[in-house]
């Protein structure tokens, strides 16, 4: 599989990005793995003719955006995401027109249609320095995570209206299966996205993006880690510190299975078929692109 996906790449001069949420073998093949603000970086300086984005639809969009000359495509069509969905483009228009004196700040994980309407795109990465580069006279609109809008509050202490959307995966961690962890496991420090709700949030160590949890692993003297993110980023924190021990943290089932369906999608079969056909290539209205450009390139200028 691999030679073949080499071959396909070097006869399409094409590049393969990966999110951290993908599996442990697309991760590996990838040219290049990262996280959202990394991703979107990594899409808008590449020379590649082509990008096959192992990620999910909002992504690879972002990848179209930034790059309207190149062919973008994607393993799965059906590779959605349940924070983009939960903000639609007509819904989300009427809320930002009730608030007409307010600044619109989009948390990358939406749609084009959404990044159109928005002042400024954010990630969790860089979504509190974002907030703070807005005048404090000036109002907010944060969407479409309100638990990520929730922490940024906190952690600036601006006032926002939130929209109330939220990430299928991070929203169902379970704070009673934390806490009977951290009794079996009280050396483990507990690292969570901000996409989590609060009552994780309360019991982490470090809060931050995927890029930021991995960096923290990676200089951290402790041995044994808790994750409060989807578990497909344990790989990168296992490769990179192989006598590091790292528990998934359970859902409100129990379970410790909270992989994002929509990201599991992606398959390497897939990856060869579509990179073979060019297939599912993503294709945006060009008034709706440079709208999303925009607040896209005001968040890659501030940081």
């Amino acid at each position: 599989m691999l030679t073949k996906i080499k071959e396909l790449k070097e006869k399409h001069n094409a590049i393969i990005l990966a999110h951290y949420y993908q599996e442990p073998e697309i991760q590996d093949m990838a040219d290049f793995v990262g996280d959202s603000l990394e991703l979107s970086r990594k899409a808008a300086s590449t020379d590649a003719d082509v990008i096959l984005f192992c990620g999910v639809h909002f992504m690879a969009e972002t990848a179209k955006i930034v790059n309207p000359e190149k062919k973008v495509i994607i393993p799965d069509m059906d590779a959605g995401c349940s924070l983009a969905d939960s903000a639609p483009p007509k819904l989300f228009k009427k809320w930002v027109e009730k608030h007409p004196d307010h600044v619109v700040v989009s948390y990358i994980n939406c749609s084009a249609e959404v990044k159109a309407l928005s002042d400024i795109i954010c990630t969790s990465a860089n979504a509190k320095k974002v907030v703070e580069s807005i005048p404090k006279d000036k109002k907010i609109l944060f969407a479409p995570d309100r638990f990520l809008g929730k922490y940024i509050i906190k952690e600036t202490g601006r006032d926002m209206v939130l929209w109330n959307g939220s990430c299928q995966v991070h929203e169902i961690f379970s704070e009673k299966e934390l806490v009977k962890m951290k009794m079996k496991q009280p050396k483990a420090k507990v690292l969570a996205h901000p996409e989590c709700d609060e009552n994780i949030l309360i019991h982490s160590d470090f809060i931050g993006s995927t890029s930021a949890l991995i960096n923290y692993v990676n200089i951290s003297d402790d041995r044994q880690f808790i994750i409060g993110t989807e578990p497909g980023v344990i790989h990168q924190m296992q490769k990179q510190n192989p006598k590091k021990e790292f528990f998934p943290l359970p859902n409100q089932n129990g379970c410790a299975c909270n992989e994002c369906p929509h990201m599991r999608l992606n398959t390497m079969e897939k990856i060869i078929e579509t990179l073979s056909l060019l297939k599912n290539e993503i294709n945006l209205d060009e008034k709706t692109r440079i709208k999303a450009l925009k607040p896209l390139n005001k968040m890659l200028e501030i940081i």
